[in-house]
């Protein structure tokens, strides 16, 4: 979904109103619109060179995921501030994490939860929200094969879904980052994507 310029200025502008009203003196909310910018930047690039991935590759893993996404079992998790030393994880399959965001301290909010995977594989990841996630390997960015769009009547509780090669053992930490207080709640479930997921 690609934003377009007027949009992204309108957003700016009411989020340097909104940071100005709180009390925020004008060079902070300066510095807090210039980071917000450059990290919609960041996203948008990232999801820009993302594939999209086939529609008959991802649905009856979508199928299956929305019905631990409707019907659980749920775990509720409060990611970890950045920098913290101790995370919570997300290793359960079938399973969905009802993840809270920590509000950040200069803007928005942000956290990371860790997942360690039990094969070496494709593993997708699905999210209740649009905005997507990224993947860490201590602190080297792990490249996403592609990214799709869940329609409204595919699954009424997810929104967007991406997959990633991931290897066994390893652990990575998942990094979440919301602007708005809607999006700093939501579901997320790691399925491995090659696995038949017929019921």
């Amino acid at each position: 979904m690609k934003m377009t310029p007027l949009f992204q200025k309108v957003l700016l502008a009411s989020s340097l109103s909104l940071l100005m009203g709180c009390g925020q003196t004008e060079e902070m909310s300066e510095d807090a619109v210039e980071q917000m910018s450059v990290a919609q930047t960041q996203e948008q690039e990232l999801l820009r060179g993302l594939h999209t991935c086939e529609a008959e590759e991802v649905g009856e893993l979508i199928e299956h995921s929305c019905y631990h996404a409707e019907y659980g079992p749920f775990v509720s998790v409060s990611a970890a501030a950045p920098g913290s030393t101790t995370l919570p994880n997300v290793n359960a399959s079938h399973t969905a994490f009802n993840i809270t965001l920590p509000q950040g301290t200069s803007f928005g909010y942000s956290g990371s939860v860790t997942f360690r995977p039990m094969e070496s594989t494709e593993y997708a990841f699905l999210l209740s929200r649009l905005r997507g996630l990224k993947i860490y390997d201590g602190n080297t960015l792990i490249a996403q094969e592609c990214s799709y769009l869940i329609s409204e009547s595919a699954c009424g509780s997810l929104r967007r879904l991406l997959k990633a090669d991931l290897e066994a053992g390893k652990v990575y930490r998942l990094e979440f980052q919301a602007l708005l207080p809607e999006n700093a709640s939501f579901t997320l479930l790691v399925e491995e994507a090659a696995h038949d997921h017929e019921e």
